[in-house]
């Protein structure tokens, strides 16, 4: 069915308060619609939508779908037994859900698609910005708020559009780009890829999506890429690639990298030649590469390289993305997304970095049964760095949860077994009354508080350092 939003007045959504599906709410309400939408529980993305005039529901509803309703997008973690979804099929209203409203949008541009495991949001965020730095005027949608903007998207008026592009049940297939960026791989959401098999293979049916000039621009030294990669250039040899690391097989490479207190600085070379030095204001070895692929796309987009440098320079982060929210009893506190045990272990190895001579204090919610239980003993690794852990009770995600029968509680007790350094300072949380009671009893003067969650722990990071 052929889908234009230039014959829709009024569009609805379901689960608006997602951070993808909420920017094209705010785009489509840019363009003059009338825009509704409903979600489970208010949040602060709903609160921002209401100021910018879209209407919101709290709680679903079969009358939430308003009359005259000509299209409902919805998001993919609504059930299809949702009230809302099975009253407009009952309709007859056009139907899609959010990563095909996406490419609707993205398909008719040039399209630049960040992709991969670890460091999407970041990338994107770079990349978007990096292009406004060098006035080419992009469109953007970002899993996560943008301090320039105090937005999840831009509405640019090129041809220029950067996406997040998410690999959840294989969502980004929707997608037709004419740039590929990639990350890393490794293996997550569980509940929806079989094994890591399984996600490399949608991977590489999203890098077919690329048109016949088109560039794919990826991590050479990540070894799942490595794979894929070998299976590419036998199947599509005239694919344009374009490969960062930090080994001298990589297009671009890094070199002289000085991760210090507040600032992480790196010297690069493309094809050999010198471009001089770097530097970022987030932290660890993982943005440097998030900031790489930034790089070679500037380099492939003829950039100066002095703008480069320059936009990267004034980076300093994103909304939950290592965020500084500000202090607790003399404690520095500190929210971050990560939910993958690779992250996990990566943004406290990066606060450790960034703050030496402090005590790593890590609150860390699971995120989703499924994931705990496939990557259970990464779990019990990830921790080894911070001084003391609070472990709350894991988050469950609706609709897309089928065992539950798991505690974080047991986490907390194989983690000491395995971390003999960690005896005493690994807290068990049953809920997020008793995470605030631990952090009283526990926390310190000159502590860095690490809040790390994709679930809704973070409200407590934003309540503590707000009063």
């Amino acid at each position: 069915m052929e889908i234009c939003f230039g014959n829709m007045k009024k569009i609805h959504f379901i689960g608006i308060g997602g951070i993808g599906i909420s920017a094209i709410a705010r785009l489509l309400k840019a363009e003059g619609k009338y825009v509704s939408g409903s979600d489970i529980q208010n949040s602060s993305i709903c609160d921002d939508l209401k100021k910018y005039g879209v209407k919101i529901f709290i709680g679903h509803s079969e009358n939430n779908i308003e009359k005259g309703t000509d299209l409902v997008i919805y998001n993919l973690a609504i059930s299809n037994n949702n009230v809302e979804l099975k009253n407009a099929k009952k309709i007859g209203i056009i139907i899609i859900n959010y990563p095909q409203a996406l490419g609707l949008f993205f398909n008719n541009k040039n399209g630049i698609a960040v992709c991969g495991t670890h460091g999407k949001s970041t990338t994107t965020a770079m990349v978007g910005l990096l292009l406004d730095d060098a006035e080419f005027d992009p469109s953007i949608v970002v899993g996560s708020i943008v301090p320039r903007y105090n937005s999840n998207f831009k509405v640019g008026k090129s041809q220029y559009f950067v996406a997040e592009a998410c690999e959840y049940r294989r969502s980004f297939l929707n997608l037709k780009p004419k740039i590929i960026i990639l990350n890393n791989i490794e293996l997550d959401h569980t509940d929806c890829y079989i094994n890591l098999d399984d996600l490399e293979n949608a991977f590489n049916e999203f890098i077919e999506n690329l048109s016949d000039d088109g560039i794919l621009i990826c991590n050479g030294n990540d070894t799942n890429i490595k794979n894929l990669i070998s299976k590419i250039k036998l199947s599509h040899p005239e694919l344009k690639i374009i490969c960062f690391g930090q080994s001298d097989e990589n297009d671009l490479r890094i070199y002289d990298i000085s991760l210090e207190a507040g600032i992480s600085k790196y010297k690069a070379l493309y094809l050999g030649k010198d471009l001089g030095e770097f530097s970022i204001r987030v932290p660890g070895l993982f943005n440097i590469y998030n900031s790489l692929a930034a790089i070679s796309l500037g380099i492939v987009l003829n950039i100066p390289i002095e703008t480069i440098q320059g936009s990267l320079a004034n980076f300093s982060g994103i909304w939950r993305r290592f965020e500084i929210k500000g202090n607790y009893k003399k404690s520095l506190v500190i929210s971050d997304y990560a939910h993958h045990p690779t992250a996990v272990k990566a943004t406290i190895e990066a606060a450790k970095i960034f703050y030496p001579d402090r005590r790593i204090f890590a609150v860390f919610q699971p995120h989703q049964y499924d994931r705990v239980k496939k990557l259970y003993n990464s779990f019990l690794d990830c921790f080894s760095n911070a001084d003391i852990v609070i472990i709350n009770e894991i988050f469950s995600v609706v609709g897309r949860e089928k065992d539950q029968n798991l505690s974080s509680f047991q986490i907390v007790e194989d983690i000491i077994k395995k971390e003999s350094n960690l005896v005493d300072k690994v807290f068990y949380a049953k809920d997020l009354d008793h995470v605030r009671k631990i952090i009283d009893e526990k926390v310190q003067e000159e502590d860095i508080l690490l809040f790390m969650t994709a679930g809704n722990m973070y409200k407590i990071a934003d309540e503590i350092t707000t009063k």
